[in-house]
């Protein structure tokens, strides 16, 4: 947890009740119980946007291999339909005599 081991923990747990005074443990323990709901909200957040963007790629991948497949066939079609160009002789203009 936080790179804190169990041991620790206890240590800071035990300086705390012995230097905050009782009187302020209810605000103490008010302060505690807000940060612990702000962070399961932050934690609620980012898993929806998770779980919103894994959706998103899922719908995604279909058309990308529809894309994918189409182009590939366009360009196979493209490439058996031309004719192939005929090898020719090079032969040049015969040169005129004045």
């Amino acid at each position: 947890m936080f790179g804190i081991s169990w041991t620790e923990f206890l240590v800071i747990i035990l300086v705390a009740v012995l230097v905050i005074p009782a009187r302020m443990w209810p605000d103490v323990m008010r302060w505690v119980a807000r940060m612990i709901n702000m962070v399961r909200r932050i934690v609620w957040k980012i898993t929806d946007v998770s779980e919103n963007i894994k959706h998103q790629i899922d719908l995604e991948k279909p058309i990308d291999d529809l894309i994918r497949t189409t182009t590939n066939d366009v360009l196979d079609g493209i490439s058996t339909r031309l004719p192939k160009k005929k090898k020719t002789k090079n032969t040049q203009p015969k040169k005129r005599s004045v």
